[in-house]
């Protein structure tokens, strides 16, 4: 006879929002004495092997959390004492003075971290407060998905383990489950209580890890142009490590016009430019990756921050700023808050919905949510304003190859209609600084921007090594994936509307955006009794989720992977 399995708390996603909850709740729980039982589950082989990020981050959460954290080894990289913008030409670049750019960009001060690193950290951090704590026991699974939420009696009860259920010991319940994944999960929670009226949108990130012939360590850069020159949101990063390695990526949102915009290849060109080519002469690959950032920010937000048993946190609430870049110590603030208020509910053995209503209304009095708020019509601004990405953008980079000075550019915009490009100037502006309020706004989802008949532009690079560039197929060993024996984690749901979608796409001389947007090598197109089909290489994928959002008939649902399966991010 099977038994069921249960917590007092449940935290899905090894994330450092849940880690955070994790940790400060065992804090609380040591000063109040009482029993409680706790269960961690991550998907990854080990605690980081799942989790990729830039990442520069402001160290404000973390030092609250952990004071001594110098003490007990936490892993930095470098702190940042050389923060640039830049805007990029196909051949040059163009460091901006600091009065032309948001003051967020300056990162002067923050930790450059590898987040796989750090959320190793914080696990170990997690086990070894728990030894303290011998009124909680604490259980943390590696290797262990969350498959589907479990719905009892209106309120989330827990999550089911396995691909396939068929006892009860396939399910994990709890009084309290919190969600801290990137969706895989949390969308069915989202869905299921109807908590979103604005859909989230997403971008992805590209990275590879280098090791160089020169030292860096310190210094950042944030890049604007090249080679995002066609409309697409987005931008490079450059971030120097300690032991002379270099983090270079990319962010690129998903609603993109280009149905093969192919985001790898991206990441590919950026480094082409001469600056980076001459950084990474000589240099070695060391790690590559993918995954998707929620960048909706403030109107994305799901109306309720937590439901009858369960809550939202980090990812899995779209909490990341992307005026500011940042989103980690948003997470950690979550999980922070999360544990007081979790903390407070289960003493008092109320496991209403009322019993966690303060978790949304500390975090909307904090810099969480009002910071969010400030920055709410970021993204807006561009998707309003398509000429700002695909027109002037383009026009001030020409300025920057043609004479060194983007501002040679801004003449041209100016010259060439100085009535709309004054207008949309000011608009844009007080939209991205949030002075102007233009009331709620309502994205659409990533896919409905794709153009299928989109002529992305041509132009002509200088030279490169071509050592130092890597096809996808190449860059799929560099993200050391490994699955289990019958991996099947993305859901086809119909194959003759794929059949449908390969022929209009080359019927226009393109091929499907899934195909030509993975970040790894998984989608493919086969051709079957004279008829060419969608077929998967799953071995190779690397759970980034972007096929599923760019899918032009939302024909596809990526799922958490069992038994650790998947890519191994550790030193991303």
């Amino acid at each position: 006879m099977s038994t069921r399995i249960e917590y007092d708390l449940l935290l899905v996603g090894g994330s450092p929002s849940n880690l955070t909850l994790a940790y400060h709740f065992l804090e609380l729980a040591k000063e109040s004495g009482k029993e409680f039982s706790i269960c961690i589950l991550e998907k990854g082989k080990e605690f980081g092997s799942h989790v990729m990020s830039g990442a520069v981050s402001n160290p404000h959460v973390l030092k609250k959390i952990w004071p001594n954290y110098e003490e007990l080894g936490f892993p930095i990289e470098a702190v940042c004492n050389d923060s640039n913008f830049s805007v990029l030409g196909v051949r040059n670049k163009f460091d901006m003075p600091s009065f032309m750019y948001p003051k967020e960009l300056d990162k002067t001060g923050y930790f450059v971290l590898t987040l796989s690193y750090v959320t190793g950290w914080m696990a170990k951090q997690v086990q070894e407060k728990a030894k303290d704590v011998p009124n909680v026991a604490i259980d943390l699974f590696t290797g262990f998905a969350a498959h589907g939420v479990v719905f009892e009696d209106g309120r989330v009860a827990g999550v089911q383990v396995s691909e396939q259920a068929r006892s009860e010991e396939d399910y994990v319940y709890a009084k309290f489950t919190a969600f801290g994944d990137k969706g895989f999960i949390s969308r069915d929670v989202i869905d299921h209580f109807k908590l979103r009226d604005c859909p989230q949108i997403w971008s992805v990130g590209v990275k590879e890890v280098w090791q160089c012939n020169q030292n860096y360590e310190g210094k950042v850069w944030h890049t604007l142009g090249w080679p995002l020159l066609d409309g697409t949101f987005g931008g490079g990063f450059v971030y120097g490590m300690k032991d002379n390695k270099l983090t270079i990526g990319m962010v690129i949102s998903l609603d993109s016009p280009d149905p093969n915009m192919n985001p790898q290849l991206k990441l590919q060109q950026y480094k082409e430019h001469p600056w980076i080519q001459e950084m990474i002469k000589g240099g070695k690959l060391l790690k590559y990756g993918a995954a998707l950032l929620p960048e909706g920010g403030y109107y994305s937000l799901p109306k309720k921050f937590a439901v009858p048993g369960a809550v939202l946190l980090g990812d899995a609430l779209g909490v990341l700023d992307v005026k500011q870049l940042a989103g980690i110590d948003r997470s950690m603030e979550c999980g922070y808050v999360a544990a007081e208020v979790l903390h407070d509910a289960l003493i008092k053995q109320d496991y209403s919905e009322a019993a966690l209503a303060p978790y949304q209304e500390r975090l909307t009095n904090s810099f969480v949510v009002k910071e969010s708020y400030k920055d709410r019509y970021f993204r807006w601004a561009f998707i309003e304003n398509p000429r700002l990405l695909g027109e002037y953008l383009p026009t001030v980079t020409s300025g920057i190859d043609n004479d060194g000075h983007p501002f040679m550019g801004m003449l041209k915009v100016g010259l060439k209609n100085p009535f709309r490009a004054a207008g949309d100037g000011i608009r844009s502006l007080s939209l991205i600084e949030g002075i102007k309020d233009i009331g709620p706004i309502k994205y659409e989802a990533d896919y409905k921007h794709i153009i299928p008949s989109f002529v992305a532009p041509k132009y002509d690079q200088p030279d490169y090594d071509k050592t130092t560039i890597y096809s996808r197929p190449d860059a799929v060993f560099y993200a050391s994936t490994k699955y289990h024996e019958g991996n099947k984690h993305i859901d086809e749901f119909n194959a003759d509307v794929c059949v449908t979608c390969i022929q209009k796409y080359e019927g226009l001389g393109k091929t499907t955006p899934c195909v030509a947007d993975c970040t790894a090598e998984v989608h493919r197109i086969d051709i079957i009794d004279d008829l060419k089909r969608h077929g998967m290489s799953l071995e190779n994928c690397i759970h980034c989720r972007t096929c599923e959002i760019v899918c032009p008939e939302v024909n596809l649902r990526v799922r958490p992977t069992e038994q650790g399966s998947g890519p191994d991010f550790l030193g991303l």
